[in-house]
């Protein structure tokens, strides 16, 4: 198989997972509960490195290189949608 060929068949792989995270539907309680817990809400991987008060720089958020970042998060907003509408629950201990 050469290289384009392959280049194709991953970016067919891509999409397709991208595809079926789209079209999740949550219609479980523990399922949403532990999504939430699990995706966080904001990028973790963001830092600013400080010694002894002065900012010597800065790592910016890397999770939007994440080809499946957009879809995941999107995915944590219908199992929030969901504790919220259908559960009552109360969503900002999942903040």
């Amino acid at each position: 198989m050469n290289l384009l060929n392959k280049a194709h068949l991953n970016k067919h792989l891509l999409n397709q997972i991208q595809y079926q995270l789209e079209v999740v539907e949550i219609h479980d309680y523990n399922l949403a509960r532990l999504l939430c817990k699990i995706i966080p809400s904001h990028c973790p991987f963001e830092r600013t490195v400080k010694i002894n008060g002065r900012t010597l720089f800065r790592i910016p958020p890397l999770c939007k290189l994440n080809p499946l970042y957009e879809q995941v998060i999107g995915l944590r907003y219908k199992c929030l949608l969901y504790l919220v509408d259908v559960c009552g629950e109360d969503a900002t201990k999942y903040c």
